[in-house]
Formats: C-alpha cells, structure tokens, sequence
C-alpha cells in the first residue's frame, strides 16, 4: 500500500506526533524517553518562544492505516541571518526500517524549504542548541541520556540514501571517577583562582543560584555564539528555560565562577543520571514517575554533564580546572562512579581535553547531515 504523508494541524495529531516514538522503541533498552510534556512544550507555537524567530511544520507517514514515521521541518530565520544561510533543518525524525517511509518524509522537508526559497537542508537539529541534535552512527548499545537523540542503526544508511552527507559530527565519552581529584587538575584551579582573581559562588541549594541564572544563559551565548549552528537564546527563551529546569538542579552540581565584580565567569551544569527512572515511567512523570525522579536525583552512581561555558575573555586562563575541580568534589563526596558528557563537537580539541587527566571512552557518535537542494526558487 502507498504511503500516506499528512501534516499535523490539530493539538489531537501533535500528540500522536510526539506519541509515535514510545512506540517505536517500546521494546529498546537503550532509548531514554524524553518527558512527554517537555515535548509537547517544545512543538507548540503558542508555547515556545522560538516560534518568534523560527517556522515549523510537522508530518506524519502513514502505511496501511498506522502511523509509520513522523518528521519536523524548522526554518530558524535568526540562524540564517546570522550565518548568512538559506537552510532549512529537520528534526524529530523516527521510522520504521522501510527506505521509502523515510525517503517521503526528508522529501516533504525538502519541498517545503524549496517553496520557501532555500537551498539547503541539515539536520537533525531542534529550534536551538538546547533541543537534541545529530542522528547516531557509533554508540547505538550504550543507553541513552535525557535530553539526546537514540536511533536504531538503520538510520543513518536511510539518511544517506536520501542523498545526505556528513556535515558536523560529534563526540561523546564516559568518564571514569577515580579516588580523588588529579593533582594536576587540583593545582591548575588553584593558580587560575587566585591569578584571575576568581571565586566560586558558595550555594547550599538551588534558589542560592537562582540570582545568576540569567547571567549564566548570557556567558553560554558569548561562549557558544561561533560554534556550529548555534543561535543565541533570546531573554524570552532564557527565561522559559530558567522556570522550567533551574528548580530541579542540585546546587554542588553546578558551579559558577565569579569575577571581582560578582559576574559569571563561568558554569557547569551536571545532574544524576535520569536515563534509568525515564524508562521506567515512559516519560510520564506522573503518577509515580516523579518519585522514581526524585529517587534518581538522591541515589545514583552515574551523572550526566549538559552544559559548560566559559566567558570569552576567560577563556585558556585556566577556568575550566576550577568547574571540573568543583564537579569532583561534589563527584567524590556523592561516590560518582561514572559520568556522560554528552555531545562534544569533534573539533572542539579545548573541550575534549579537559578530561585528559581521567580515564575516558569514547562511546557515541552522532552526526549532523547536510543536502544542497536543486531547483529552489528565491523569495
């Protein structure tokens, strides 16, 4: 039977839209179920402030009656205007193993960014770096975490059939927690302290933070507005940002370094790893899946890095030996075995090497694909 592509209109339909994934990887260990309600937050215009400066729209396949695979089409007008681009993103792509579901659905993306006059598609990209991003190439036994992209293996082949090719990859480890802090890491936070005139913010919980917390969204658009695709967040998204996740996060968990006049230097945000309670309760926190959260939060081994930036005119001075000496106290103290550090760009050699004092593995690639399209037409 033909495939059916329809695109979402109605609340109804978004929800089978975000709904069609817990379906697909039902039965995978290693997929991690994002909150449906961060979901549905991050899909609808009327929720999410990025709607001021990105288009959308959303598809579903159809094969003999049942949803098969969906796709998101964004075009994000503040990153082509910044990177001086004509290009449109696709995001939220999942499908069975069969090429023509997903060949049907990259093409309603490429028809569509071609009547808005674009030549080019990449992706998986959400509407900002804070969505998940790149398809899976390496990695694909190695359980997933909060807030990352899990793929069967099968679809980057699909992909590149499609005629896409690899534009950006990045690179994730594990990072093995030793007895104590190396001495090296030790040392070079105490030097770039007490030369640069720093202090790190002493917080006993979260709301100690709370003050710093737009602050730290600006020093992350300094420090992240040259690298690949980034956009800067607006006051408006950094404002939904704080409300919705600064009220969960552990406060030794997240250090800041302050400058002599009391301003972020920079910050680190790292939580227990969420990936075992999201499984459980499929992405639901509610009834019970809120106590496995907070379970989670309390007793765990693992935990997983999502954000570090340091401000521009601090950079190579040292700064990231005080974020990762903190982390490691707090590490140590809460007997922290392993940690993800989730996507690192591969040519970010700055990044990679601050855990050159530590045993590391290299577990997971993913990958940003990109496709220049024939036959656009300007507008």
């Amino acid at each position: 039977m033909a495939i059916e592509l329809k695109e979402v209109n109605t609340l109804n339909e978004l929800k089978q839209f975000v709904s069609f994934q817990y379906s697909l990887y039902r039965d995978n260990t290693y997929w991690v179920p994002p909150l449906r309600t961060d979901e549905m937050l991050s899909l609808r215009k009327e929720k999410n402030p990025a709607f001021d400066f990105c288009e959308a729209k959303y598809w579903l396949a159809y094969k003999d009656g049942k949803i098969v695979g969906r796709i998101a089409g964004i075009i994000n007008k503040k990153y082509n205007q910044k990177w001086n681009e004509k290009a449109a993103r696709f995001g939220w792509l999942d499908f069975i193993d069969d090429p023509e579901i997903s060949s049907a659905l990259l093409n309603a993306v490429e028809r569509w960014a071609r009547d808005n006059g674009l030549s080019r598609v990449h992706g998986p990209l959400g509407f900002t770096d804070m969505d998940g991003e790149g398809t899976l190439v390496e990695g694909f036994d190695e359980v997933s975490t909060l807030g990352a992209i899990y793929n069967f293996p099968y679809y980057p082949g699909h992909i590149e059939r499609a005629g896409y090719s690899k534009d950006t990859d990045w690179v994730e480890f594990e990072v093995t927690m030793g007895q104590g802090i190396p001495e090296k890491v030790e040392r070079l936070a105490h030097i770039a302290l007490e030369r640069n005139k720093l202090t790190v913010l002493k917080a006993d919980k979260a709301k100690d933070i709370l003050p710093y917390a737009r602050d730290i969204f600006h020093v992350l658009n300094e420090a992240y507005r040259d690298l690949y695709g980034f956009v800067e967040l607006s006051d408006k998204q950094i404002d939904m940002y704080v409300k919705q996740y600064f009220g969960f996060i552990i406060a030794e968990y997240v250090p800041v370094v302050l400058d002599a006049h009391n301003k972020v230097v920079a910050f680190g945000i790292a939580m227990p790893s969420l990936s075992g309670a999201l499984q459980k309760c499929n992405g639901r926190l509610f009834p019970f899946g809120f106590v496995r959260v907070l379970r989670a939060m309390k007793n765990n081994r693992r935990v997983d890095l999502y954000l570090t930036a340091v401000r521009p005119d601090m950079q190579n001075k040292g700064v990231n030996a005080i974020l990762i000496h903190e982390t490691n106290k707090a590490f140590i103290k809460n007997k922290i075995e392993k940690v993800e550090t989730n996507r690192e760009l591969e040519a970010n050699a700055k990044v990679q090497a601050q855990w050159r004092f530590y045993e590391t593995r290299q577990h997971k690639r993913r990958r940003c694909y990109t496709k220049e399209l024939t036959g656009s037409t300007n507008k």
